[in-house]
């Protein structure tokens, strides 16, 4: 059985835009570049929990709406000099689909 589950379509994010879903590992939210590319954070910001969904996407990170934390979404990390860690999820294109890997 596969670990891949299949979020929705690429449209129905915004460009530089998320969406969440919610799991059995609490939300993640899933973000669009704006050159398609998507990447997968559990969230909450690591520094007081604040929802990354709703922060401001620029370049390859978010900074989160409460405190202005910096995240990559690549890798979850944050941008020195702030410190913490965002659990990241692979997330894929397929067919003009997204798709999570919950493992």
């Amino acid at each position: 059985m596969s670990d891949w589950i299949k979020v929705c379509r690429l449209d129905e994010i915004a460009p530089l835009g998320s969406r969440v879903v919610a799991s059995s590992q609490g939300d993640i939210a899933i973000f669009r570049m704006a050159d398609d590319r998507v990447f997968g954070l559990h969230d909450k910001c690591p520094h007081k929990g604040g929802p990354l969904s709703q922060g401001i996407v620029h370049g390859d990170t978010v900074t989160c709406p409460l405190h202005g934390l910096k995240i990559g979404l690549k890798d979850g990390e944050a941008v020195a000099p702030d410190k913490g860690c965002a659990k990241s999820f692979a997330v894929k294109l397929d067919a003009g689909s997204v798709w999570l890997k919950m493992s």
